[in-house]
């Protein structure tokens, strides 16, 4: 299949991948990733069985090495989606979400003119920006209050990056180095575990790589079309999220690195692209600007200081969490392009300049730049003369990391506490009631607030939650606490109707399975009968989810008057009676 000169050195290749994932798994204790940490997803997985895999997935990666010409920029694109779709099964495993999707739903209740006129204030906007809150919001409102909406979303998104990035890579070098930029974005296993998830951070990775594709376009053929359309791109990412205003220095210095028509036509491309991007965000800062001040303010008190704290080392994010093969190509690549005086490898660069001069050291917080992560990879990858040994270490690197994904951190995923939100809510949507009553009780061992799983329960039950709690007082640990936002947590009116213990149906989140709500709570010492419980829990983090589901037992005349919709079905394992 190969050229006979090839073998010997794709064996080496072979050999250096399962060496290399031998290593990596021997010195896994230098991970501190906090969420799909290898010292973590390990537990109760057998090595040989893992290994065996990533030979498998070599042998295999011969084929579109050899088959799949660099110039098909569709296959990437279509490959990056698929490999997302299994992952759609993993819960929600960030509690940010919740901030989202109260603000999307917001919108979804009350409307667009809602939104704009309360985002801030009664929407609770904590440190986010609107963008990826409103647009949320309008799937809900105008396709419906759904989980799969939102993947089928962002998986768009991120197949729309490695596409652009593949776009970038051709227009700053050439076709191969493009297309293999594309295909690297998927040898970094922690960035496909972020795209299901109702977060910010892959949209933000998108709209900061459209702003850089549309600005080499505008660089590279002028017009006022073009200028509007990379000012529009950089408009938006801006209200993204805050971190990308330093991200987006990248649009000055793609400027001085990259001039396809001269130093004239560059300067006065990259300032019409500017001022008028600058133009349309004031009018929104401006409109907004006493909440976006609270937000900077909060930015430089609280979060810029916590960013010393809440750290994870470089080993883990380049060796672990990405595949050596691509940092160590991006690693050449600096030596290359140095030797070369290319100046337009700065672009690229971009990501060593942000993420190590401001020692950047936790992942979530470098995602939107990948990206440029993959370009510097396949600038060094293409110091390969070769061009099926090229494709055959790309495809290798993609192979070793789809195996992690889908055998150690998918699986791990799956076990988090949030896990039982998602399975709880698919329960309930089981159940013929209409409406559902929500307790929380006090976290045991974490400091964040239990309250704030009830909007991600919303997002995967469409029954109508009841939460009638009042807001708890903040601990004076929670301050400093990485999870202070939990406690910003304030109950919307969507969730504060009447009638909050008059459904059918009781779900009690709590730290542990078995605890027992407040005596009192009830009145006229109304009897529980447990339906299900859900206490996966993977034993690592403190805070936990875990959810037990009642049926309420009243008589029959009370029942009738009530309203509360129709019986429920015999799911019944025990009986439980609170206390007056």
């Amino acid at each position: 299949m190969f050229r006979t000169g090839n073998l010997d050195r794709l064996l080496l290749i072979s050999l250096l991948t399962l060496i290399l994932f031998t290593l990596l798994y021997l010195f896994r204790f230098i991970d501190d990733n906090a969420l799909t940490n290898w010292r973590w997803v390990f537990n109760g997985v057998r090595l040989e069985r893992v290994l065996l895999l990533v030979f498998l997935g070599t042998v295999l990666s011969a084929l579109p090495a050899k088959v799949v010409p660099p110039e098909r920029y569709a296959f990437p694109f279509v490959l990056s989606f698929l490999i997302v779709l299994p992952l759609w099964r993993e819960p929600e495993a960030i509690l940010d979400t919740s901030r989202y999707f109260l603000q999307a739903k917001h919108l979804e209740v009350y409307g667009v003119g809602y939104f704009f006129q309360e985002w801030g204030g009664r929407i609770r906007a904590w440190t986010d920006m609107p963008l990826l809150p409103f647009i949320y919001g309008l799937i809900f409102r105008h396709l419906g209050e759904s989980r799969l909406y939102i993947q089928v979303f962002t998986t768009l998104l991120f197949s729309s990056t490695v596409l652009l990035t593949s776009l970038i890579g051709r227009k700053l070098w050439d076709t191969e180095r493009g297309f293999y930029a594309g295909l690297f974005l998927m040898a970094i296993p922690y960035l496909p575990t972020q795209v299901p998830l109702m977060l910010v951070d892959v949209p933000t990775m998108f709209f900061l790589t459209l702003s850089l594709y549309t600005f080499l376009q505008a660089l590279e053929k002028g017009g006022p079309v073009r200028i509007f359309i990379a000012a529009s791109a950089i408009f938006l990412t801006i209200f993204t999220k805050y971190s990308t205003w330093l991200m987006l220095g990248v649009i000055p210095l793609t400027a001085l690195a990259y001039r396809p028509r001269g130093p004239g036509a560059n300067i006065r491309s990259t300032a019409a692209v500017l001022i008028t991007a600058a133009l349309l965000a004031s009018a929104v800062f401006l409109w907004k600007f006493d909440v976006f001040w609270r937000q900077i303010d909060l930015l430089l008190s609280y979060q810029w200081s916590g960013l010393r704290r809440w750290q994870e080392g470089y080993g883990s994010t380049f060796f672990l969490q990405t595949h050596p093969f691509v940092s160590l190509a991006a690693l050449y690549a600096v030596y290359a392009a140095v030797r070369r005086k290319d100046a337009r490898f700065l672009v690229a660069g971009w990501f060593a300049i942000f993420v190590f001069f401001l020692q950047v050291k936790r992942i979530r917080y470098t995602l939107p730049l990948f990206p440029f992560l993959a370009l510097m990879a396949s600038y060094g990858l293409n110091e390969i003369r070769d061009r099926e040994l090229k494709g055959y270490i790309c495809y290798c690197a993609v192979a070793t990391s789809l195996v992690v994904l889908y055998t150690l951190y998918l699986p791990f995923l799956q076990r988090m506490s949030t896990a039982n939100l998602m399975e709880a809510g698919a329960f309930l949507d089981s159940l013929e009631a209409e409406t559902v009553t929500v307790y929380t009780l006090p976290q045991r061992r974490s400091i964040a607030n239990t309250a704030v799983a009830v909007p991600i329960l919303d997002l995967f039950t469409d029954k109508r939650l009841l939460y009638c709690q009042e807001p708890r007082t903040v601990d004076e640990r929670v301050r400093r606490s990485p999870l202070r936002f939990t406690w910003d947590f304030r109950r919307p009116d969507f969730y504060s109707r009447e009638g909050c213990f008059r459904s059918p149906v009781f779900v009690m989140i709590s730290s542990r399975l078995g605890e027992r709500a407040p005596e009192g709570l009830f009145q006229d010492g109304k009897a529980l009968r447990e339906l299900r419980s859900f206490g996966k829990y993977t034993g690592i983090f403190r805070y936990k989810t875990l959810v037990t589901i009642y049926s309420i037992e009243t008589s029959l005349s009370e029942h009738l008057g009530s309203g509360a919709g129709s019986p429920l079905p015999d799911r019944t394992r025990t009986c439980e009676i609170l206390p007056k």
